[in-house]
């Protein structure tokens, strides 16, 4: 079995960068920090540091070991400060967000969870979308939210709750909106474009419009991220999209203009949890605000 007292004054050398300062830290001998280490890497037949000069400098294999060990002692910090507080006090909610939902929805999903009656502490994370699910699986994340349901190739168990949906709207600076010609769409024709990237289940659909409308801009930019995207867009680089839902915010915070939108072209986001029927405040929060006062159905 693992033993998590050596696992720590490894975890504590790697961080501070040698064994006299782990030392001082743990208020321990350099001598019984440096043979506990020893133990550890003779019990599995390993090195984790290695002297480089007068350094200590990790191997491969340390590099990786602390890897985990941040992560386990990070888990451990969270669930002293769960235990601390008192489970009565503080609900811990863990969010994972597919990185290809815009922020401003992602803020709007998760801004009724602030006013539940149950004091909630949200630890809210960004990734890829089957990386999330993989720790949805294993309950190292409450709930997910994504710009697709469930895939259904993938071997987890999850209930995708649909939260909502919506059209599509475009924008541009001042500037940029004064060189289109003619009515929307067909201004868009040979404008610069900014799109949203092959991650995004709203690309395809975005394509397949422009070419029923017979409009073809110059895609100037692909983002996975729509802040960032957004970001290209506030500079003037193109015209880009956003969720019709977020239209206003979008033009006041980017000082953009509105100068389309199509309701053929919509994005749907969804709540996946492992649970069938939700319990959770945090999840039952979010999925009613949504369908109340963001989506409106």
């Amino acid at each position: 079995m693992l033993n998590y007292r050596q696992l720590h004054y490894f975890w504590a050398v790697a961080k501070t960068g040698s064994i006299a300062r782990a030392s001082e830290q743990l208020n321990l001998t350099p001598q019984t920090i440096s043979g506990q280490i020893s133990l550890f890497e003779q019990t599995y037949g390993l090195e984790l540091f290695q002297r480089v000069g007068r350094q200590l400098e990790l191997t491969e294999t340390g590099r990786q070991t602390l890897i985990y060990a941040e992560q386990m002692f990070q888990l451990g910090s969270e669930l002293e400060a769960m235990l601390r507080a008192g489970p009565q006090e503080q609900i811990l909610f863990r969010v994972g967000v597919a990185d290809v939902v815009p922020k401003s929805i992602v803020y709007r999903l998760l801004a009724p969870t602030m006013e539940l009656d149950e004091v909630l502490r949200i630890n809210c994370r960004e990734d890829k979308l089957e990386r999330l699910l993989a720790d949805l699986a294993i309950q190292r994340l409450d709930l997910v939210i994504s710009d697709s349901p469930m895939p259904s190739h993938l071997d987890i168990k999850g209930y995708s709750q649909k939260l909502g949906e919506c059209g599509l709207s475009f924008f541009a600076t001042p500037a940029l909106a004064q060189r289109l010609e003619g009515p929307f769409p067909a201004c868009l024709q040979d404008a610069p474009l900014l799109i949203p990237g092959q991650e995004t289940v709203v690309r395809s659909r975005l394509l397949r419009w422009l070419g029923e409308q017979q409009v073809q801009p110059r895609i100037v930019g692909e983002f996975d991220d729509s802040a960032l995207m957004q970001a290209f867009g506030q500079s003037g680089s193109g015209i880009f999209v956003a969720p019709s839902v977020i239209a206003e915010e979008v033009c006041r915070q980017y000082g953009v203009e509105l100068i389309g939108q199509t309701e053929a072209v919509h994005e749907s986001f969804y709540a996946i949890s492992v649970e069938r029927k939700v319990k959770h405040p945090g999840i039952v929060a979010i999925t009613e605000g949504a369908r109340r006062e963001l989506f409106h159905w």
